[in-house]
């Protein structure tokens, strides 16, 4: 299938998009090899050109119609820059493309290998005047060649140079949209290749430094520039990737080293070295780890304990010190240095729930349940929903199957809903009494149904808020398969239009009747509520109930309805003009 591009880029479009100047620039732009990437794809083509940083173009074709984007500030406001021009242009002159210009005639593709023998039979002194000419007009090639003269320079002149390219393209003027992100991005991995190279030259003390001062300044850039793309990631585990090779070839001293690594764990934010003490622990060696392992026990005791009533008192300040204690405590070994540490915050159930999961991973089982029971017994409303399942698998595990089924009785009697329904099914048939605890469970829901029916008098109480209906029986008898019942319950009370479409698709087989109605009920309703035009589920719905009206020899009675719901809606054009595109399906007696 032909690219759309193929037709709607053409020399004369591109003129008429563009202004004079933009036109000749990124004329100037190709001319000069400034699109470093041209990606197709069926629905077109992105590309990637380099100006003073690079940029990504993307470009598309509506019914002929070319469209286009790119990320530079004069591309973010919607004008056919520069970088759309020297984008299209690639375009037009990619290899097997159609139509070329008549005056280009079929020259040879030139590769790169090519270039390398030209340049091989060139002289030095033109070469060079060439590279520095063509370096004016492009930043990256420009940029590679004062760092490669400072490093062949002297060490020092090329770790400063480095540095100061690093800072340069980390730089943040003002805030960075989501956009002009990518090109922030590529110009500070870029930068990043500089303090990789200098590891490669045999600079592995410096680069040290030069990865920790980046990290410092990427952190603080950051927070500057829309990463929705989760650029800064990527960028923080290269340099720290880097920074790890770095230390493995120099070996600093592990103290100083410890106490640089918990700085940054404990200050810069953004997971920066985030468990550093695991994976720098053969590098720290024992020196190291107990220089770590004293600066942050002299933390970790100005940190005050947290009981149930104290939740509310800005523990999260104490966060990354707590996550440094417990991956201490883990490689310790320790279980109860693990418990310790963990249960100075016991402000929620989960914080109970983490220490009997210690004990269990331990097989220690019997601790871990009385740790469980005293979360329990520490918040007996708005239990954690996680420690009742951890307790009342344990109680399950000693066969005190009533004590579980207390606990998971409670969880639904707080929550009547299917996953806590699910849940209950699950613990009860572990008892052996799931038809009892069934007609439980199906009571208390049709208990609350009515109560909720009793105080609204059946209308709810605000426009905004929803019926009281049957979904939570319709739901549950879906989860067990049982249609008949689900439909039923439907037809009794009522249910979400979700639960509907559902029970028709499930009865359209052996009651296309009921399916027919449903379907036709649920389009009816749309085309009546929208009004931003958005039909195409309406019509959908339209063509299932008009496939099993004919099945069941009823197409002329689905075509009189659906002629009094155009004239109806007639006022709705895209409802009907949807209703027309899709004339074969609808219309089928």
């Amino acid at each position: 299938m032909a690219n759309p591009l193929t037709s709607a880029i053409t020399d004369a479009v591109l003129r008429r998009l563009a202004d004079k100047q933009n036109y000749q620039r990124g004329l100037d732009y190709f001319s000069h090899g400034h699109v470093v990437s041209l990606a197709e794809s069926n629905g077109g083509a992105s590309a990637v050109v380099r100006g003073e940083q690079d940029y990504t173009v993307e470009l598309t074709a509506d019914e002929g119609v070319l469209e286009f984007s790119c990320d530079c500030p004069l591309g973010s406001d919607g004008a056919f820059c520069k970088h759309c021009v020297a984008a299209a242009l690639a375009w037009l002159d990619r290899p097997g493309a159609q139509a070329k210009s008549a005056r280009r005639g079929k020259p040879k593709q030139m590769t790169l290998a090519d270039a390398g023998k030209v340049l091989r039979g060139e002289d030095k002194d033109e070469i060079v005047r060439l590279v520095l000419e063509w370096a004016k007009d492009d930043k990256v090639l420009r940029q590679n060649l004062v760092l490669y003269a400072a490093r062949r320079s002297s060490p020092e002149t090329g770790v400063a140079a480095v540095a100061r390219a690093f800072e340069r393209a980390a730089r943040v003027p003002g805030f960075t949209g989501y956009f002009a992100a990518r090109g922030w991005a590529r110009g500070v991995d870029r930068a990043i290749d500089g303090i990789a190279q200098l590891l490669e030259d045999g600079q592995a003390a410096a680069v040290i430094e030069l990865c920790e001062s980046a990290l410092q300044q990427l952190v603080g850039a950051v927070e500057s520039v829309d990463d929705s793309d989760g650029h800064f990631a990527g960028l923080r585990d290269r340099l720290e990737d880097i920074h790890f090779q770095a230390c493995q070839e120099a070996r600093p001293d592990p103290a100083a080293l410890a106490e640089r690594l918990l700085h940054f764990e404990l200050h810069a934010g953004f997971d920066v070295f985030h468990d550093a003490v695991t994976q720098y622990a053969d590098i720290l060696g024992p020196k190291g780890i107990a220089a770590y392992r004293k600066l942050a026990e002299a933390k970790w005791a100005k940190v005050p304990a947290q009981k149930a009533d104290d939740r509310d008192s800005g523990w999260g300040a104490h966060f990354r010190i707590t996550q440094i204690m417990k991956s201490l405590a883990k490689a310790s070994g320790d279980i109860e240095q693990r418990v310790a540490v963990i249960s100075r915050d016991l402000s929620s159930g989960y914080s109970y729930l983490q220490v009997c999961e210690v004990y269990r991973e331990a097989g220690l089982y019997d601790q871990a349940l009385a740790w469980a029971e005293k979360g329990l017994q520490a918040f007996p409303e708005k239990t954690d929903s996680r420690l009742r399942e951890f307790a009342a698998a344990e109680y399950h595990r000693r066969e005190r199957h009533g004590e579980a089924m207390q606990l998971v009785w409670a969880e639904f009697c707080g929550q009547p809903l299917l996953s806590n329904y699910e849940k209950l099914h699950h613990h009860a048939k572990q008892a052996g009494e799931w038809p009892e605890w069934r007609e439980r469970a199906l009571a208390e829901i049709r208990r609350r149904i009515a109560n909720a029916k009793a105080k609204s008098h059946g209308k709810p109480r605000f426009p905004w808020m929803l019926a009281v209906d049957h979904s939570a029986l319709v739901e549950i008898f879906l989860y067990e398969k049982k249609t008949d019942e689900a439909w039923r319950e439907a037809h009794a009370g009522g249910c979400t239009d979700r639960f509907w479409l559902r029970l028709a698709d499930l009865r359209e087989k052996d009651h296309p009747e009921d399916a027919a109605a449903v379907y036709w009920k649920q389009a009816e309703s749309e085309v009546a509520r929208i009004r931003n035009g958005a039909y195409g589920n309406a019509v959908n719905l339209l063509v299932k109930s008009a496939a099993v009206m004919q099945r069941l020899g009823q197409g002329a009675e689905f075509v009189r309805r659906l002629e009094t719901l155009r004239a109806q809606y007639k006022a709705k054009r895209n409802f009907i003009k949807l209703v027309e595109q899709n004339r074969k399906l609808l219309y089928l007696s």
